[in-house]
């Protein structure tokens, strides 16, 4: 693939680090190591016209032991001349995909004469000049150069679009993306849920999709054309959980001047799901064992059953069996609505699935008539090493955010993620980093959240910051962020 190289921030600086302090070049090779251009200096270009001396032909080998040992780190190398040899790996989803290098400087000028004289035949005193024109690196001026170089190597791995791969498990649950074992194992129980009529318990973290699986349940199986109703049992107080449930007749209570129908009615013939079913009341835990084992309920304030069918489908981020154990919730109805139980797993047991999930709701959320934005590799790094203890919903949120701050940018970079999920928030406990690093990271986060508050209005971000309008955009494009004008 073509890789990103020119146009970033950072190896425009390591590029500039290069020529000013020891006159070397900085370029990019393809995977094969072929494609050699830049030369730092006369002698480079003296020893490239000869095969068996060029840095070319080095940088081919080198190629190949790298894309063998996957290895990361910048190497250290001769070319066959004599002079350094500094490459770095830029990887891929596929391998290497290319090699960074910078080459033309010597740590011996005696020992570059020698070999110049043996490998391009040239004189004693022609190979003293060129040897001459080589600059010298000392010990500590080869770490430094090493490092500049990995540097910018990884740079342009990190901002290279993230390739995410077709999922290769193909059922009818459209809903449910993800490729990982722990979902086909839920899909491969949904499979046999769906053709039943039998009460079921879907147990996960909050985030992780549990009212997903009940809409699969309910859209792929028998009820599919009757009402889906849905209830979450947190969200109201004892009285109101129960009217709504359960529906009131008229004189109830104060303000019931008409009959009114529950959920239970609304939802007669379909699927009702009862979202955080370990929140209810003992006192509603068991009226709603009644409507499991009978099928009946008598309505707030009413003396006349009302008869519905009615398929449950129960959920908790609770541990039910638990809480049965310290009497917090009613062993019997435990059992009535554990017939079938599915397990959804956290984000953090289905790291595989970030990516194609992040993309999943990049497409979901994007407005435009334009094509989506897409994941550069660093965001992506950036994303799968965050535990999401929101999980599911967690990223959808962030991936949202990020749609909004980056406005018309065709990618969306590392530096578009918040400080949250990035890691800034805990940098003093973090790693040790490149002070460089750090102060590009606050400053990115600084400009994201004001362009956040003022929903991608430039003007107002820039006021907000302290600055001119032409800067914030001058840093903008430094930082790879992108934004709409106001």
């Amino acid at each position: 693939m073509a890789l990103t190289f020119d146009g970033l921030a950072e190896v425009s600086l390591a590029r500039d680090l290069l020529r000013r302090w020891w006159g070397l070049d900085l370029g990019l090779s393809e995977a094969d190591g072929k494609g050699y251009v830049r030369a730092s200096h006369a002698t480079c270009e003296s020893v490239r016209g000869v095969v068996a001396a060029s840095c070319a032909a080095a940088l081919e080998e080198l190629a190949g032991e790298l894309a063998k040992s996957k290895d990361r780190s910048a190497l250290i190398r001769r070319c066959h001349a004599g002079m350094v040899l500094v490459v770095a790996p830029v990887f891929g989803s596929k391998g290497l995909a290319g090699v960074v290098y910078a080459t033309g400087a010597c740590t011996d000028r005696n020992a570059v004469e020698q070999k110049l004289v043996a490998t391009i035949g040239c004189g004693p005193d022609e190979a003293r000049a060129l040897s001459e024109a080589v600059p010298q690196l000392s010990d500590g001026d080869l770490e430094r150069v090493r490092d500049l170089v990995g540097a910018a190597a990884a740079t342009v791995e990190r901002a290279q679009p993230a390739e995410i791969p077709p999922t290769t498990h193909a059922h009818p649950f459209t809903e449910m993306v993800g490729d990982s074992p722990a979902v086909r194992d839920v899909v491969k129980l949904l499979t046999k849920v769906v053709r039943s009529e039998a009460t079921v318990l879907i147990q996960g973290e909050s985030g992780t999709g549990k009212e997903l699986i009940a809409r699969a349940i309910h859209y792929h199986g028998p009820r599919v054309k009757k009402p889906f109703v849905v209830q979450n049992c947190s969200a109201f107080n004892d009285n109101l959980l129960e009217s709504a449930l359960f529906g009131h007749v008229r004189g109830a209570f104060t303000g019931a001047v008409k009959d009114q129908p529950g959920l239970f009615q609304v939802a007669d013939g379909g699927t009702f799901f009862l979202d955080e079913i370990g929140d209810m009341s003992a006192a509603l835990q068991v009226k709603l064992l009644r409507v499991l084992q009978e099928g009946t309920f008598t309505p707030v304030g009413g003396t006349k059953p009302v008869k519905v069918d009615v398929r449950i489908i129960a959920a908790s981020h609770k541990d039910l069996a638990a809480m049965v154990a310290h009497k917090q919730f009613r062993e019997d109805l435990f059992y009535r609505v554990n017939v079938l139980k599915i397990t959804v797993p956290p984000l953090r047991e289905r790291v595989s699935d970030i990516p194609r999930l992040a993309q999943h709701f990049v497409n979901k959320h994007w407005r435009s008539p334009n094509p989506a934005p897409r994941l550069s590799q660093g965001a992506l790094s950036r994303l799968v090493a965050y535990p999401w203890p929101g999980n599911i919903r967690e990223l959808e949120n962030e991936m949202e955010r990020m749609l909004v701050l980056a406005g018309d940018a065709t990618e969306l970079t590392a530096s578009m993620v918040s400080g949250r999920v990035s890691g800034i928030v805990n940098a003093a406990q973090s790693a040790p980093r490149p002070l460089r690093d750090v102060v590009a990271n606050a400053e990115a986060d600084a400009i994201v959240a004001s362009l956040g508050r003022h929903t991608g209005d430039r003007e107002l971000a820039a006021a907000d910051l302290g600055v001119s309008e032409p800067l914030l955009a001058a840093r903008m494009a430094a930082l790879g962020i992108g934004g709409t004008g106001a």
